[in-house]
């Protein structure tokens, strides 16, 4: 019996006209579940193709290659090696059609088994570990302003209202490789990992996105979260999935 929960919802915000947005949630086995969040980018709607490809991509080579008798060292191989598929997919297809040239996905993914959390990410999609201590960001973003912001150059709240903070500095297919971040957690409390686009955390702090989720009903938190992310401009599409126990 699972003693997981699962919950995510998208929405294509306020201003505009598609939703590029893809996200992913599911339960492998008992006690076990991956999500996934991915925020295409592109031209007319490229985006939208890029994060379907990307997030189908992942989520095939997961639920294809998981056992969970697997060690941790090849479940890391399996959550990397299933972005770097993503990433031949879209870009072979950004190859195969001039319209779709250049586009892109953020992709923040995470599986689950029991206490333990791995997860990878590439782009500024974004994971955080929710406990009884607080709120932590695990995925760095891959952005303009965070290069900024870690260099010394300007400082936290500058970033937030920088010109180029939507300028992001490694995306899923773009480029023929990509070079992927990964995390592993083991936790013995209650938890709750989130991963969400930025048209989430544009607008929701770390403190709103914590009183909001941990220890309440998941679908309603997140119904929460991207209603208030609407209220304050949804310049955005929002997007967000959860996974607790």
């Amino acid at each position: 019996m699972n003693r997981l929960f699962i919950a995510s919802d998208t929405d294509i915000g306020k201003k505009r006209s598609e939703n590029q947005d893809r996200v992913h949630a599911e339960f492998l086995a008992d006690n076990v579940a991956v999500a996934v969040v991915c925020d295409g980018m592109g031209g007319a709607s490229s985006g939208g193709v890029a994060s379907q490809l990307a997030i189908d991509a992942v989520v095939k080579r997961i639920k294809e290659n998981f056992r969970k008798d697997m060690k941790p060292n090849s479940i890391r191989n399996l959550m990397l090696t299933s972005v770097h598929y993503a990433n031949t997919i879209v870009y072979g297809k950004s190859k195969e059609d001039i319209d779709k040239n250049g586009m892109g996905t953020t992709c923040v993914a995470a599986l689950v088994v029991d206490k333990t959390v791995y997860m990878v990410s590439v782009g500024d999609s974004r994971g955080y570990l929710l406990t009884k201590d607080g709120i932590a960001q695990i995925t760095t973003d891959h952005t303009y302003v965070e290069m900024l912001y870690r260099s010394g150059q300007i400082t936290k709240e500058d970033a937030k209202n920088h010109h180029m903070r939507n300028v992001i500095t490694k995306a899923v297919g773009v480029e023929s490789d990509v070079e992927v971040d990964y995390f592993e957690l083991e936790e013995n409390d209650n938890f709750a990992v989130l991963l969400c686009s930025d048209g989430l955390t544009n607008y929701c702090t770390d403190n709103m996105i914590y009183e909001t989720v941990f220890g309440n009903n998941l679908d309603e938190a997140i119904k929460q979260l991207i209603a208030f992310a609407n209220e304050c401009g949804g310049k955005d599409n929002i997007t967000a999935a959860v996974i607790a126990n």
